[in-house]
Protein backbone atom coordinates (compact mmCIF):
# COMPACT_ATOMS: atom_id res chain seq x y z
CA UNK A 1 0.00 0.00 0.00
CA UNK A 2 1.42 3.49 -0.97
CA UNK A 3 2.10 5.96 1.82
CA UNK A 4 2.94 9.56 1.55
CA UNK A 5 6.25 8.91 2.49
CA UNK A 6 6.52 7.18 -0.65
CA UNK A 7 5.37 9.93 -3.11
CA UNK A 8 8.51 12.01 -2.58
CA UNK A 9 7.11 15.01 -1.07
CA UNK A 10 8.89 17.93 0.15
CA UNK A 11 10.06 17.51 3.87
CA UNK A 12 8.30 20.51 4.61
CA UNK A 13 4.88 19.28 3.07
CA UNK A 14 5.20 15.68 4.98
CA UNK A 15 6.28 17.28 8.55
CA UNK A 16 2.62 19.24 8.29
CA UNK A 17 0.89 16.06 6.83
CA UNK A 18 1.95 14.18 9.65
CA UNK A 19 0.46 17.02 12.19
CA UNK A 20 -2.59 16.80 9.76
CA UNK A 21 -2.56 13.41 11.31
CA UNK A 22 -2.71 11.40 7.52
CA UNK A 23 -0.46 8.47 6.86
CA UNK A 24 -1.68 7.16 3.54
CA UNK A 25 -3.44 8.49 1.07
CA UNK A 26 -6.82 7.93 -0.97
CA UNK A 27 -7.13 6.26 -4.28
CA UNK A 28 -7.41 9.71 -6.65
CA UNK A 29 -4.20 11.30 -4.28
CA UNK A 30 -2.11 8.31 -4.62
CA UNK A 31 -2.81 8.17 -8.81
CA UNK A 32 -3.02 12.07 -9.31
CA UNK A 33 -0.09 13.07 -7.15
CA UNK A 34 2.83 11.17 -8.71
CA UNK A 35 1.44 12.26 -12.45
CA UNK A 36 1.44 16.12 -10.94
CA UNK A 37 4.80 16.26 -9.82
CA UNK A 38 6.02 14.46 -13.66
CA UNK A 39 4.41 17.62 -14.98
CA UNK A 40 1.45 15.97 -16.58
CA UNK A 41 -1.64 16.92 -16.87
CA UNK A 42 -3.79 15.51 -14.97
CA UNK A 43 -7.60 14.61 -15.07
CA UNK A 44 -9.06 12.92 -12.17
CA UNK A 45 -12.61 11.57 -11.59
CA UNK A 46 -13.85 10.91 -8.21
CA UNK A 47 -16.93 11.04 -6.12
CA UNK A 48 -16.88 13.56 -3.47
CA UNK A 49 -15.03 13.01 -0.38
CA UNK A 50 -12.25 10.46 -1.80
CA UNK A 51 -9.39 13.54 -1.17
CA UNK A 52 -9.94 15.30 -4.46
CA UNK A 53 -8.44 18.68 -2.94
CA UNK A 54 -5.32 17.33 -1.14
CA UNK A 55 -4.90 15.52 -4.22
CA UNK A 56 -3.82 19.15 -6.31
CA UNK A 57 -2.64 21.47 -3.25
CA UNK A 58 -0.05 18.49 -2.20
CA UNK A 59 1.55 18.56 -5.84
CA UNK A 60 1.06 22.58 -6.19
CA UNK A 61 3.12 23.53 -3.06
CA UNK A 62 5.79 20.81 -3.82
CA UNK A 63 6.03 22.25 -7.69
CA UNK A 64 6.18 26.03 -6.39
CA UNK A 65 8.45 26.03 -4.28
CA UNK A 66 10.70 27.28 -5.95
CA UNK A 67 10.11 30.87 -7.69
CA UNK A 68 9.11 33.90 -6.82
CA UNK A 69 5.68 35.94 -7.09
CA UNK A 70 5.41 38.95 -9.26
CA UNK A 71 2.70 41.73 -8.39
CA UNK A 72 -0.92 41.34 -10.18
CA UNK A 73 0.63 38.21 -11.79
CA UNK A 74 -0.14 34.86 -9.05
CA UNK A 75 1.96 31.60 -9.94
CA UNK A 76 -1.24 28.99 -9.76
CA UNK A 77 -4.90 29.62 -10.32
CA UNK A 78 -7.71 27.40 -8.47
CA UNK A 79 -11.05 27.81 -9.63
CA UNK A 80 -13.98 26.58 -7.69
CA UNK A 81 -17.42 26.78 -8.03
CA UNK A 82 -18.76 28.07 -4.63
CA UNK A 83 -17.49 30.47 -2.08
CA UNK A 84 -17.64 27.53 0.70
CA UNK A 85 -15.45 25.36 -2.07
CA UNK A 86 -12.89 28.06 -2.52
CA UNK A 87 -12.60 28.60 1.26
CA UNK A 88 -12.48 25.18 1.75
CA UNK A 89 -9.26 24.56 -0.93
CA UNK A 90 -7.73 27.87 0.69
CA UNK A 91 -7.79 26.02 4.36
CA UNK A 92 -6.43 22.86 2.93
CA UNK A 93 -3.40 25.04 1.33
CA UNK A 94 -3.10 26.81 4.80
CA UNK A 95 -2.89 23.56 6.47
CA UNK A 96 -0.30 21.48 4.20
CA UNK A 97 1.79 24.98 2.99
CA UNK A 98 2.42 26.12 6.41
CA UNK A 99 5.89 25.44 6.72
CA UNK A 100 6.69 26.88 3.59
CA UNK A 101 6.84 30.48 2.54
CA UNK A 102 4.36 30.36 0.04
CA UNK A 103 1.36 33.34 -0.33
CA UNK A 104 -2.27 32.70 -1.25
CA UNK A 105 -5.48 34.70 -2.13
CA UNK A 106 -9.32 34.13 -2.20
CA UNK A 107 -11.20 35.70 -4.83
CA UNK A 108 -14.88 35.47 -3.80
CA UNK A 109 -18.07 37.18 -3.70
CA UNK A 110 -19.35 39.35 -0.53
CA UNK A 111 -15.95 40.28 0.54
CA UNK A 112 -14.55 44.38 -0.29
CA UNK A 113 -12.71 44.63 -3.17
CA UNK A 114 -10.18 46.58 -1.53
CA UNK A 115 -8.47 44.06 0.24
CA UNK A 116 -8.59 41.92 -2.50
CA UNK A 117 -6.60 43.96 -4.79
CA UNK A 118 -3.52 45.15 -1.32
CA UNK A 119 -3.10 41.13 -1.48
CA UNK A 120 -3.09 40.79 -5.59
CA UNK A 121 -0.94 43.82 -5.39
CA UNK A 122 1.92 42.21 -3.06
CA UNK A 123 1.86 39.19 -5.27
CA UNK A 124 0.61 35.49 -4.68
CA UNK A 125 2.07 32.47 -5.33
CA UNK A 126 -1.85 30.40 -5.55
CA UNK A 127 -4.78 32.61 -6.25
CA UNK A 128 -8.08 30.58 -5.15
CA UNK A 129 -11.23 32.00 -6.99
CA UNK A 130 -14.57 32.04 -7.95
CA UNK A 131 -15.31 32.49 -11.87
CA UNK A 132 -17.04 35.42 -11.45
CA UNK A 133 -15.69 37.95 -9.37
CA UNK A 134 -11.69 36.51 -10.80
CA UNK A 135 -12.95 37.92 -13.97
CA UNK A 136 -14.28 40.96 -12.02
CA UNK A 137 -10.97 41.73 -11.24
CA UNK A 138 -9.34 40.78 -14.44
CA UNK A 139 -11.57 43.61 -16.20
CA UNK A 140 -11.10 46.43 -13.50
CA UNK A 141 -7.30 45.42 -14.88
CA UNK A 142 -6.43 44.52 -11.37
CA UNK A 143 -5.33 41.21 -12.36
CA UNK A 144 -2.59 39.17 -15.23
CA UNK A 145 -3.09 35.87 -15.75
CA UNK A 146 -0.28 35.52 -18.00
CA UNK A 147 2.59 34.48 -15.51
CA UNK A 148 -0.15 31.10 -14.39
CA UNK A 149 1.84 27.81 -14.14
CA UNK A 150 -0.23 25.86 -13.18
CA UNK A 151 -4.47 25.95 -13.02
CA UNK A 152 -7.07 23.93 -11.40
CA UNK A 153 -10.67 23.34 -12.25
CA UNK A 154 -12.14 21.89 -9.38
CA UNK A 155 -15.71 20.53 -9.28
CA UNK A 156 -16.23 21.01 -13.58
CA UNK A 157 -19.18 19.23 -13.35
CA UNK A 158 -20.98 22.10 -10.99
CA UNK A 159 -19.30 24.57 -12.84
CA UNK A 160 -21.90 23.01 -15.85
CA UNK A 161 -24.71 22.56 -13.39
CA UNK A 162 -24.04 26.69 -12.47
CA UNK A 163 -23.67 27.72 -16.18
CA UNK A 164 -20.04 28.74 -15.99
CA UNK A 165 -18.32 27.18 -18.99
CA UNK A 166 -18.33 30.29 -20.96
CA UNK A 167 -16.44 31.88 -18.20
CA UNK A 168 -14.09 28.96 -17.75
CA UNK A 169 -13.51 28.78 -21.25
CA UNK A 170 -12.25 32.46 -20.92
CA UNK A 171 -10.07 32.34 -18.32
CA UNK A 172 -8.69 29.15 -20.22
CA UNK A 173 -7.75 31.83 -23.11
CA UNK A 174 -6.15 34.37 -20.61
CA UNK A 175 -3.37 31.75 -19.12
CA UNK A 176 -0.65 30.77 -20.89
CA UNK A 177 -0.40 27.81 -23.23
CA UNK A 178 2.50 26.07 -21.58
CA UNK A 179 0.45 25.49 -18.15
CA UNK A 180 -0.23 22.63 -16.04
CA UNK A 181 -3.65 21.63 -15.85
CA UNK A 182 -5.63 19.95 -13.01
CA UNK A 183 -9.02 19.08 -13.96
CA UNK A 184 -11.17 17.43 -11.41
CA UNK A 185 -15.34 15.93 -11.40
CA UNK A 186 -17.14 13.70 -9.84
CA UNK A 187 -18.55 12.99 -13.39
CA UNK A 188 -17.67 13.44 -16.78
CA UNK A 189 -21.11 15.11 -18.70
CA UNK A 190 -20.29 15.46 -22.71
CA UNK A 191 -19.58 19.21 -22.30
CA UNK A 192 -16.91 18.35 -19.77
CA UNK A 193 -15.55 15.72 -22.38
CA UNK A 194 -15.57 18.27 -24.76
CA UNK A 195 -13.49 21.31 -22.57
CA UNK A 196 -10.71 18.48 -21.53
CA UNK A 197 -10.30 17.08 -25.15
CA UNK A 198 -9.64 20.74 -26.37
CA UNK A 199 -7.48 22.72 -22.92
CA UNK A 200 -5.77 19.39 -21.81
CA UNK A 201 -2.79 18.13 -23.13
CA UNK A 202 -2.17 14.52 -23.14
CA UNK A 203 -4.02 14.23 -19.63
CA UNK A 204 -3.08 11.34 -17.12
CA UNK A 205 -6.83 10.17 -16.45
CA UNK A 206 -7.57 8.73 -13.17
CA UNK A 207 -10.91 7.48 -11.85
CA UNK A 208 -11.30 5.98 -9.38
CA UNK A 209 -14.89 4.80 -9.26
CA UNK A 210 -17.83 4.20 -11.51
CA UNK A 211 -18.72 7.61 -12.49
CA UNK A 212 -21.61 9.55 -9.66
CA UNK A 213 -21.56 6.58 -7.62
CA UNK A 214 -21.87 7.15 -3.96
CA UNK A 215 -19.36 5.97 -1.50
CA UNK A 216 -20.29 2.31 0.35
CA UNK A 217 -20.09 3.62 3.83
CA UNK A 218 -22.99 5.93 3.55
CA UNK A 219 -26.21 3.78 4.25
CA UNK A 220 -29.27 5.22 1.92
CA UNK A 221 -32.97 4.87 1.91
CA UNK A 222 -36.09 6.23 1.14
CA UNK A 223 -39.46 7.14 2.46
CA UNK A 224 -42.12 7.02 0.08
CA UNK A 225 -44.40 9.72 1.79
CA UNK A 226 -48.66 10.42 0.33
CA UNK A 227 -49.61 13.53 1.49
CA UNK A 228 -53.54 13.35 2.96
CA UNK A 229 -54.18 16.53 0.67
CA UNK A 230 -51.99 17.88 -1.81
CA UNK A 231 -52.15 21.68 -0.14
CA UNK A 232 -51.07 19.89 3.12
CA UNK A 233 -48.06 18.44 1.45
CA UNK A 234 -45.58 20.90 2.82
CA UNK A 235 -46.44 20.97 6.29
CA UNK A 236 -47.11 17.26 6.73
CA UNK A 237 -43.53 16.70 4.75
CA UNK A 238 -42.19 18.65 7.76
CA UNK A 239 -43.28 16.77 10.24
CA UNK A 240 -42.38 13.46 9.03
CA UNK A 241 -38.65 15.21 8.84
CA UNK A 242 -39.15 15.79 12.58
CA UNK A 243 -39.99 12.11 12.92
CA UNK A 244 -37.31 10.83 11.16
CA UNK A 245 -35.17 12.65 13.03
CA UNK A 246 -36.16 11.94 16.21
CA UNK A 247 -35.83 8.10 15.62
CA UNK A 248 -32.47 8.50 14.66
CA UNK A 249 -32.25 9.37 18.15
CA UNK A 250 -28.59 9.85 19.49
CA UNK A 251 -27.16 7.97 16.80
CA UNK A 252 -27.62 11.41 14.63
CA UNK A 253 -25.24 13.48 16.59
CA UNK A 254 -25.52 16.62 13.72
CA UNK A 255 -27.01 16.59 10.04
CA UNK A 256 -26.99 18.89 6.51
CA UNK A 257 -30.76 18.76 5.62
CA UNK A 258 -31.27 19.89 2.08
CA UNK A 259 -33.91 21.62 0.06
CA UNK A 260 -34.46 21.97 -3.68
CA UNK A 261 -35.15 25.82 -3.11
CA UNK A 262 -34.09 28.66 -1.03
CA UNK A 263 -37.68 29.53 0.23
CA UNK A 264 -38.00 25.82 1.65
CA UNK A 265 -34.32 26.30 3.21
CA UNK A 266 -35.89 29.26 5.13
CA UNK A 267 -39.20 27.81 5.78
CA UNK A 268 -37.74 24.31 7.26
CA UNK A 269 -34.85 26.19 9.73
CA UNK A 270 -37.62 28.27 11.21
CA UNK A 271 -40.00 25.25 11.53
CA UNK A 272 -36.96 23.23 13.04
CA UNK A 273 -35.96 25.70 15.16
CA UNK A 274 -39.98 26.98 16.28
CA UNK A 275 -40.04 23.06 17.40
CA UNK A 276 -37.05 23.50 19.37
CA UNK A 277 -34.32 22.02 17.47
CA UNK A 278 -30.99 23.54 16.80
CA UNK A 279 -30.87 24.73 13.33
CA UNK A 280 -29.52 27.43 10.86
CA UNK A 281 -30.05 28.45 6.99
CA UNK A 282 -27.51 28.45 4.29
CA UNK A 283 -27.98 29.66 0.95
CA UNK A 284 -26.96 31.52 -1.65
CA UNK A 285 -28.90 35.20 -0.79
CA UNK A 286 -27.67 35.16 2.38
CA UNK A 287 -24.80 37.61 2.96
CA UNK A 288 -21.39 36.37 2.97
CA UNK A 289 -20.20 37.07 6.68
CA UNK A 290 -23.53 35.10 7.96
CA UNK A 291 -22.58 32.11 5.78
CA UNK A 292 -19.34 31.75 7.21
CA UNK A 293 -20.36 32.38 10.71
CA UNK A 294 -23.16 29.37 10.16
CA UNK A 295 -20.53 27.38 8.36
CA UNK A 296 -18.14 27.95 11.78
CA UNK A 297 -20.65 26.92 14.17
CA UNK A 298 -21.77 23.86 12.92
CA UNK A 299 -17.62 22.68 12.15
CA UNK A 300 -17.47 23.26 15.44
CA UNK A 301 -20.06 21.42 16.78
CA UNK A 302 -22.10 24.31 18.21
CA UNK A 303 -24.86 23.79 15.48
CA UNK A 304 -26.73 20.51 15.69
CA UNK A 305 -28.95 20.85 12.01
CA UNK A 306 -28.14 22.92 8.73
CA UNK A 307 -30.49 23.47 6.52
CA UNK A 308 -28.87 23.92 2.83
CA UNK A 309 -29.28 24.72 -0.54
CA UNK A 310 -27.49 22.68 -3.25
CA UNK A 311 -24.93 25.84 -3.29
CA UNK A 312 -23.47 23.89 0.02
CA UNK A 313 -23.44 20.42 -1.67
CA UNK A 314 -19.99 21.21 -2.92
CA UNK A 315 -17.26 22.05 -0.54
CA UNK A 316 -18.53 21.27 3.19
CA UNK A 317 -16.02 19.70 4.42
CA UNK A 318 -17.04 18.81 7.71
CA UNK A 319 -15.54 15.11 8.83
CA UNK A 320 -17.81 14.25 11.53
CA UNK A 321 -21.46 14.81 9.95
CA UNK A 322 -23.54 11.67 10.97
CA UNK A 323 -26.34 12.27 8.53
CA UNK A 324 -27.86 13.70 5.38
CA UNK A 325 -31.22 14.28 4.81
CA UNK A 326 -32.80 14.87 1.59
CA UNK A 327 -36.20 17.18 2.01
CA UNK A 328 -36.72 17.07 -1.25
CA UNK A 329 -35.14 14.86 -4.13
CA UNK A 330 -32.88 17.24 -5.87
CA UNK A 331 -33.85 17.53 -9.64
CA UNK A 332 -30.64 16.33 -10.75
CA UNK A 333 -29.67 13.23 -10.52
CA UNK A 334 -25.75 13.87 -9.50
CA UNK A 335 -27.02 16.10 -7.08
CA UNK A 336 -27.54 13.75 -4.89
CA UNK A 337 -24.25 11.74 -5.00
CA UNK A 338 -22.82 15.28 -3.73
CA UNK A 339 -25.14 15.65 -1.59
CA UNK A 340 -25.22 12.27 0.72
CA UNK A 341 -21.29 12.74 0.07
CA UNK A 342 -21.72 15.20 3.06
CA UNK A 343 -21.38 12.40 5.38
CA UNK A 344 -19.85 8.68 5.52
CA UNK A 345 -16.36 11.14 4.88
CA UNK A 346 -12.51 9.74 5.18
CA UNK A 347 -13.54 6.07 5.91
CA UNK A 348 -16.50 7.00 8.48
CA UNK A 349 -20.23 5.56 8.31
CA UNK A 350 -23.05 8.13 7.53
CA UNK A 351 -26.68 7.48 6.86
CA UNK A 352 -28.66 9.45 4.11
CA UNK A 353 -32.40 9.53 4.19
CA UNK A 354 -34.75 11.07 1.86
CA UNK A 355 -38.68 11.98 1.42
CA UNK A 356 -40.26 11.60 -2.43
CA UNK A 357 -43.54 12.76 -2.86
CA UNK A 358 -45.89 11.19 -5.67
CA UNK A 359 -44.65 14.06 -8.06
CA UNK A 360 -40.54 13.53 -7.33
CA UNK A 361 -40.31 9.80 -8.08
CA UNK A 362 -39.52 10.46 -11.59
CA UNK A 363 -36.66 12.15 -10.05
CA UNK A 364 -36.15 9.13 -7.98
CA UNK A 365 -36.10 6.77 -10.96
CA UNK A 366 -33.28 9.20 -12.70
CA UNK A 367 -31.19 8.72 -9.48
CA UNK A 368 -31.69 4.99 -9.08
CA UNK A 369 -30.57 4.81 -13.04
CA UNK A 370 -27.38 6.69 -12.09
CA UNK A 371 -25.96 4.67 -8.93
CA UNK A 372 -27.52 1.32 -10.78
CA UNK A 373 -29.41 -0.03 -7.89
CA UNK A 374 -32.74 1.00 -5.90
CA UNK A 375 -32.35 3.29 -2.91
CA UNK A 376 -33.67 0.80 -0.13
CA UNK A 377 -37.30 2.01 1.07
CA UNK A 378 -37.97 3.04 4.59
CA UNK A 379 -41.16 2.40 6.44
CA UNK A 380 -42.36 6.28 7.63
CA UNK A 381 -41.24 6.71 11.29
CA UNK A 382 -45.47 8.50 12.17
CA UNK A 383 -47.33 4.83 10.79
CA UNK A 384 -49.68 4.63 8.10
CA UNK A 385 -51.28 7.41 8.12
CA UNK A 386 -55.20 7.83 7.01
CA UNK A 387 -56.51 10.33 4.84
CA UNK A 388 -58.55 13.12 6.04
CA UNK A 389 -61.88 13.18 5.34
CA UNK A 390 -63.42 16.39 3.53
CA UNK A 391 -65.86 18.00 5.80
CA UNK A 392 -68.37 20.14 5.15
CA UNK A 393 -66.64 22.99 4.95
CA UNK A 394 -64.22 21.65 3.00
CA UNK A 395 -66.36 19.94 0.52
CA UNK A 396 -65.57 20.88 -3.53
CA UNK A 397 -67.26 24.09 -4.29
CA UNK A 398 -69.81 23.97 -7.31
CA UNK A 399 -68.43 24.64 -10.65
CA UNK A 400 -68.35 28.80 -11.62
CA UNK A 401 -70.88 29.17 -14.73
CA UNK A 402 -69.50 30.93 -17.39
CA UNK A 403 -71.84 33.53 -18.91
CA UNK A 404 -72.54 32.47 -22.60
CA UNK A 405 -73.03 35.00 -25.52
CA UNK A 406 -76.93 34.02 -25.53
CA UNK A 407 -78.79 34.12 -22.67
CA UNK A 408 -80.19 30.64 -21.48
CA UNK A 409 -84.12 30.43 -22.41
CA UNK A 410 -86.14 30.72 -19.52
CA UNK A 411 -88.40 27.73 -18.75
CA UNK A 412 -91.54 27.24 -20.83
CA UNK A 413 -93.51 25.82 -17.39
CA UNK A 414 -92.47 28.40 -15.23
CA UNK A 415 -95.11 31.25 -14.72
CA UNK A 416 -94.87 34.56 -16.83
CA UNK A 417 -95.29 37.65 -15.88
CA UNK A 418 -94.35 39.82 -18.25
CA UNK A 419 -95.44 37.63 -21.45
CA UNK A 420 -98.19 35.60 -21.01
CA UNK A 421 -97.84 32.22 -23.03
CA UNK A 422 -99.88 31.93 -26.29
CA UNK A 423 -103.28 29.65 -25.97
CA UNK A 424 -102.22 28.27 -28.86
CA UNK A 425 -98.77 26.51 -27.40
CA UNK A 426 -100.80 25.28 -23.93
CA UNK A 427 -103.93 25.18 -23.32
CA UNK A 428 -104.42 27.15 -19.28
CA UNK A 429 -105.54 25.04 -16.49
CA UNK A 430 -107.57 26.02 -14.07
CA UNK A 431 -107.05 25.82 -9.98
CA UNK A 432 -108.88 23.56 -8.23
CA UNK A 433 -109.23 21.49 -11.40
CA UNK A 434 -107.82 17.75 -10.48
CA UNK A 435 -104.76 17.14 -12.96
CA UNK A 436 -106.89 13.75 -14.38
CA UNK A 437 -109.33 16.34 -15.95
CA UNK A 438 -107.15 19.09 -16.96
CA UNK A 439 -107.72 19.77 -20.78
CA UNK A 440 -104.63 18.19 -22.77
CA UNK A 441 -101.34 19.56 -23.48
CA UNK A 442 -100.90 20.63 -27.24
CA UNK A 443 -97.43 20.09 -27.98
CA UNK A 444 -95.97 23.07 -29.90
CA UNK A 445 -94.17 23.11 -33.07
CA UNK A 446 -90.43 23.37 -32.86
CA UNK A 447 -91.40 27.03 -34.60
CA UNK A 448 -93.60 27.91 -32.54
CA UNK A 449 -91.49 27.40 -29.20
CA UNK A 450 -88.27 29.10 -30.32
CA UNK A 451 -90.73 32.07 -30.94
CA UNK A 452 -92.02 31.32 -26.95
CA UNK A 453 -88.72 31.65 -25.68
CA UNK A 454 -87.68 34.25 -27.79
CA UNK A 455 -90.82 36.40 -26.35
CA UNK A 456 -89.90 35.57 -22.69
CA UNK A 457 -86.25 36.83 -23.49
CA UNK A 458 -85.90 40.51 -23.13
CA UNK A 459 -83.13 40.74 -25.35
CA UNK A 460 -83.82 38.17 -28.20
CA UNK A 461 -80.68 37.28 -30.44
CA UNK A 462 -80.72 37.01 -34.68
CA UNK A 463 -80.66 33.49 -35.41
CA UNK A 464 -81.10 32.30 -31.95
CA UNK A 465 -81.66 28.04 -32.28
CA UNK A 466 -84.67 26.45 -30.92
CA UNK A 467 -84.19 24.17 -28.62
CA UNK A 468 -84.56 20.74 -31.11
CA UNK A 469 -81.06 22.74 -32.75
CA UNK A 470 -83.44 24.54 -35.70
CA UNK A 471 -82.92 27.84 -36.66
CA UNK A 472 -85.72 29.39 -37.19
CA UNK A 473 -86.69 30.73 -40.68
CA UNK A 474 -86.44 34.12 -41.31
CA UNK A 475 -89.73 33.82 -43.98
CA UNK A 476 -92.09 32.69 -41.28
CA UNK A 477 -95.42 35.20 -41.36
CA UNK A 478 -96.41 33.55 -37.84
CA UNK A 479 -97.10 37.04 -35.49
CA UNK A 480 -93.90 37.80 -33.77
CA UNK A 481 -95.39 37.79 -29.73
CA UNK A 482 -94.55 39.39 -27.23
CA UNK A 483 -93.15 42.88 -28.80
CA UNK A 484 -96.13 45.25 -28.19
CA UNK A 485 -98.44 46.94 -29.72
CA UNK A 486 -96.49 49.51 -30.91
CA UNK A 487 -94.67 47.27 -33.42
CA UNK A 488 -94.45 49.51 -36.58
CA UNK A 489 -96.10 47.49 -39.23
CA UNK A 490 -93.00 47.47 -41.53
CA UNK A 491 -90.95 44.97 -39.06
CA UNK A 492 -94.03 42.61 -39.69
CA UNK A 493 -94.18 42.75 -43.90
CA UNK A 494 -92.20 39.54 -45.28
CA UNK A 495 -88.80 40.22 -47.43
CA UNK A 496 -91.04 39.61 -50.73
CA UNK A 497 -93.56 42.05 -49.49
CA UNK A 498 -91.00 44.76 -48.57
CA UNK A 499 -89.13 44.35 -51.98
CA UNK A 500 -92.89 44.72 -53.47
CA UNK A 501 -93.44 47.66 -51.62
Amino acid sequence: MTKFSDLNLDPKIMKAIAEAGYETPTPIQAGAIPAAMQGRDVLGIAQTGTGKTAGFTLPMIHLLGRGRARARMPRSLVLAPTRELAAQVAENFDTYAKYTKLTKALLIGGVSFKEQDLLIDRGVDVLIATPGRLLDHFERGKLLLTGVQIMVVDEADRMLDMGFIPDIERIFSLTPFTRQTFFFSATMAPEIERITNTFLSNPVKIEVSRQATASETIEQGVVMFHPSRKDKQAAEKRDLLRAMIDAEGDKCSNAIIFCNRKMDVDTVSKSLTKHGYDAAPIHGDLEQSQRTRTLDLFRAGTLRFLVASDVAARGLDVPAVSHVFNFDVPSHAEDYVHRIGRTGRAGRDGKAMMICVPSDEKNLEDIERLLGRAVPRLSNPQGDIAPIEPTADLAPRPEKRTRTRSRKPARTDAPQTEAPAPVSVQAEVQPGVAAETAPPVVEAAPDARAQSREASSPRPERGARSRSGERAERGDHTPVVGMGDHLPSFIALSFEERSAG
